[in-house]
């Protein structure tokens, strides 16, 4: 009996080849392709793998860009994108090792992607109906041989069923309404390619919203009032109670009060409390703390989370949970750290504790733990090794005591006009020592003082202020707002960011709605308010987490889905012209926005203009035709828009160049 275990990435069948091999493992080849022989307790296996996502989603017979289209089927991918190519020498590879096969095993990884990616492989390239699965959570050898032995029977058919219906829905919705969209351009004589999907369009809608708040935000005079002073020579600074004082009168009456007048200490209330230690990272907690302590982008926080994952360094990140279950062998995992020096101290002071209690979150997963490392030593560098030991800091931290914090807070009597001093300080480090220099909390410890005593050479002043319009949205703060309106999945989110910024409805690291964005919602909104309507995609969300709890049938999903989309489009049908003016406009000034860099430099009464020659894209001033002949290239390959600003030493316009997968 010769049996095929499927993996999804190279690096994964490499290790789960190495896990089970009673020997090590030959590796051989199939074209460009690697896979591995070995014999596991006298049993022959091959360990080959996918990149990926083998199969697309494509219309069964194509008749051109029309819409609505339902017809759909699974193709080989490089059949459907040319970019996917690369993937033919994977499939070929596949069903070439598969024919020499009776048993197969799907050891890709376990969730609704990964199942969905197995399955396709084994019903297309290995012409099977079913298979074993492997369940795992991280690449060690450990846990993938155990994970072999007690492999299912079958593949997980209802996370297999969620998985496909969400492609499906997804396909359903992103190509219907991205082709209404673009079609609507057309009929009003122009051509853009535009896009909206199941997701992106009320994830737009969020943005939009914000920033028309901010647009319409008007702000409002405010003032505070400051006391400085002096006690055992050391600077006292304290704020009148009322906070903001919405009346300048009121804020003068005070001042006018205190002039003159001593000021008493009138109470010193000093307060501790535990701070209790961070709970275990699931996905989204992940990006948000490494955005906030790193500045490292959702995406690329994803990305290399799963670089740690397949190299065996982590458990998988994509989780929801956050509990590490007892199972895991918590000492195990701390033995492993001590021998890394960075880690040796702290891991070497939980082992010596009575007990390994983390302190758990309530969110969970029924595929997998929270994310956590798993000893393998690392010597990885740059944003790799920093969200490393962020991840390890962060286990480790679970585990530790609450941190001792005091907060002081003094009333200051001028008159009876009261002012508030406070300040906090950290006791006892507790989990601080252990999340290290991702601990960042404030350390303000006030002067020594007494009730009763005077605060010498006061001072106190009238600040006026204006109340500040709502912040928009970054990457990290709309993937929480994501999650907590329960749109996409916490695999997705960080791509449909992406998508906005690459079809220029949203620019800058704090997310700013283009004009062709705010237009693109505001017109779905006007016509086809359910494209962008949260709670049809959260229905959606719901309906898929039911089909994997066997609670609905993923068919009925999609013939609800097909209803109110025809309905929709239908709607979108007879706006169609009115709906294509409007994006034309849109799209129009958002080019001109994106193209002007300023003044020119040269002959001063131009303006320079990104602009596409038969070479490419290069910039020129608008008084060519006067006699201006000011021209600059453009470097290849990325995209630019201007920036605004001059540099500091030339004074010409600088641009902003953006390459695919790389900061701008």
């Amino acid at each position: 009996m010769v049996e095929l275990i499927l993996s999804e990435k190279p690096s994964a069948a490499k290790r789960i080849a190495s896990a089970l091999a009673d020997n090590k493992p030959s590796e051989n080849k199939i074209g460009k392709v690697k896979y591995y022989e070995l014999m596991h307790k006298g049993k022959k296996i091959f360990v080959v793998c996918a990149v990926g996502h083998l199969y697309s989603l494509t219309e069964k017979e194509k008749k051109g860009w029309t819409y609505p289209t339902f017809d759909i089927i699974w193709k080989p991918a490089y059949e459907v994108n040319k970019d996917a190519y690369f993937t033919k020498e994977y499939i070929e590879g596949i069903e070439k090792i598969a024919k020499s096969c009776d048993k197969f095993t799907i050891a890709t990884d376990y969730d609704q992607e990964g199942e969905v990616i197995g399955m396709n492989a084994l019903r297309y390239a290995c012409k099977q109906k079913s298979g074993r699965r492997m369940k795992f959570s991280t690449l060690t050898k450990e846990e993938l041989v155990q994970s072999y032995e007690n492999a299912s029977n079958t593949l997980d058919k209802l996370q297999a069923e969620a998985g496909e219906t969400r492609h499906f829905l997804d396909f359903f919705y992103g190509i219907n309404l991205s082709r209404a969209l673009t079609l609507a351009v057309k009929s009003a004589g122009s051509f853009k390619i535009l896009s909206t999907g199941r997701v992106q369009g009320p994830t737009l809608s969020l943005l939009s919203k914000r920033e028309e708040e901010i647009s319409k935000f008007k702000p409002e005079p405010f003032w505070e009032i400051e006391l400085q002073g002096k006690s055992n020579k050391e600077i006292v600074t304290a704020w009148h109670k009322k906070g903001k004082i919405k009346e300048k009168k009121e804020a003068d009456n005070i001042l006018k009060k205190t002039i003159g007048k001593k000021a008493i200490v009138s109470s010193v209330i000093a307060k501790t409390y535990n701070q209790s230690p961070p709970c275990p990272f699931d996905l989204t907690t992940l990006q948000i703390e490494a955005y906030r302590t790193l500045k490292i982008s959702p995406k690329l926080t994803l990305s290399l989370a799963q670089q740690l994952y397949t190299s065996g360094r982590i458990s998988y990140p994509r989780t929801s949970s956050q509990k590490l279950p007892i199972s895991l062998g918590y000492k195990k995992i701390l033995q492993k750290l001590t021998k890394q020096p960075q880690f040796k101290n702290l891991a070497e002071e939980l082992l010596a504790k009575n007990e390994l209690t983390p302190n758990e979150g309530e969110k969970t997963d029924p595929a997998h733990p929270a994310i956590y490392p798993t000893g393998l030593s690392f010597k990885g560098i740059g944003k790799t090794k920093d969200l490393y030991e962020l991840i390890v800091r962060r286990f480790l931290s679970t585990f530790s005591d609450p941190a001792k914090r005091e907060t002081v807070t003094v009333d200051i009597d001028v008159n009876k006009e009261i002012f508030i001093a406070s300040g906090t300080r950290t006791i006892e480090k507790g989990w601080h020592k252990f999340y290290g220099r991702f601990a960042h909390y404030k350390e303000e410890e006030l002067p020594k003082m007494e009730e009763g005593s005077e605060i010498k050479d006061k001072k106190i002043k009238i600040h006026e202020k204006e109340t500040q319009p709502p912040k928009r949205f970054t990457p990290a703060s709309i993937i929480k707002e994501l999650e907590k309106k329960n749109l996409g999945t916490k695999a997705t989110r960080a791509q449909i960011i992406d998508s906005l910024y690459q079809r220029h409805y949203v620019q800058d690291i704090s997310l700013k709605v283009t004009d062709l964005g705010l237009k693109t919602n505001n017109t779905l909104k006007k016509y086809c308010p359910e494209i962008i309507d949260e709670k049809l995609t959260r229905h959606f969300e719901i309906d898929l987490e039911k089909i994997r709890e066997n609670k609905k049938d993923g068919e009925k999903v999609l013939e609800e889905s097909k209803k109110i989309l025809k309905k929709l489009l239908k709607h979108f049908k007879e706006n169609e012209v009115n709906i294509g003016n409007s994006l034309i406009k849109a799209n129009r000034e958002t080019q001109d926005q994106n193209n002007y860099l300023g003044e020119c430099p040269v002959c001063k009464k131009g303006k320079l203009n990104i602009k596409k020659g038969k070479f490419g894209f290069f910039v020129s001033c608008d008084r060519y035709e006067e006699g201006c002949s000011t021209t600059f290239s453009i470097p290849a390959g990325a995209f630019a828009k201007g920036t605004g600003k001059l540099c500091k030493d030339c004074e010409y316009p600088m641009i902003q160049l953006i390459k695919k997968n790389n900061r701008p």
